[in-house]
């Protein structure tokens, strides 16, 4: 599933890197931009009856030249517009913040930020959507706080093993995650990815140790058994 995306930024340029960094995750697409609340009223009514499906996040910018990105958020709410919220902004003040998540805002991504920055919320963001949608009911409040944990807890850079990196692991993330019903083995990722199977295992070992896969052992017609490798949902 391909998850759309609403870019709402008053700065053009901002706008453009923004969109370009989404564009680079896989499993997100640039649905349109906005420069100003008006522009962005416009596109998601425009999208909402396009047969593409309509937005499912919306990178907010904060301050926008016609009025605050809250106040277009508490705008969409009372018109009873549903999607998730990024709020992008340089604002550090926590009552703001706290004002976002009583709207519904998911995430906040301080500027300026990297690449790897949104990528990693939006990732997580991803393995949300899809747990939730997959699991449809938690059974028990363990599987609650596991399920909200995937969104907010997003782990340092130092907590990559030495040689691995975070665009790479995205990737394999990504591929592991879209063959949930069955699975992979390293050599099935290395061809997919376009690395080598050492590679592709390594990617797929450090998903088993930090307990977002399963690994179990296939056995084929002939030869030794091959490690498998399951999204952990």
């Amino acid at each position: 599933m391909t998850l759309r995306v609403l870019v709402v930024e008053d700065d053009p340029v901002a706008a453009d890197a923004h969109a370009l960094y989404v564009s680079r995750v896989p499993g997100f697409e640039v649905a349109a931009k906005a420069h100003s609340r008006a522009e962005a009223l416009r596109a998601l009514e425009e999208e909402a009856t396009a047969q593409a499906g309509g937005i499912d996040l919306i990178l907010l910018d904060l301050y926008l030249p016609d009025g605050s990105g809250l106040d277009l958020l508490r705008s969409l709410r009372a018109a009873g517009h549903s999607e998730d919220v990024f709020a992008v902004t340089s604002a550090r003040d926590l009552t703001m913040i706290r004002e976002g998540v009583s709207l519904g805002v998911v995430q906040h991504v301080l500027k300026p930020f990297t690449f790897r920055t949104l990528s990693d919320r939006l990732l997580r963001y991803a393995d949300f959507r899809a747990t939730a949608e997959t699991r449809g009911e938690a059974i028990s409040q363990d599987e609650v706080d596991r399920t909200l944990s995937v969104l907010h807890a997003v782990p340092a850079a130092s907590t990559l093993p030495k040689g691995l990196s975070a665009p790479t692991l995205a990737r394999v993330t990504t591929q592991l995650r879209d063959a949930a019903g069955t699975g992979l083995t390293a050599s099935e990722a290395a061809a997919a990815l376009g690395v080598n199977r050492i590679t592709a295992r390594r990617y797929l070992e450090h998903l088993v140790g930090i307990g977002r896969a399963d690994r179990h052992q296939r056995y084929g017609q002939v030869g030794r058994p091959e490690h498998h490798y399951v999204w952990r949902p």
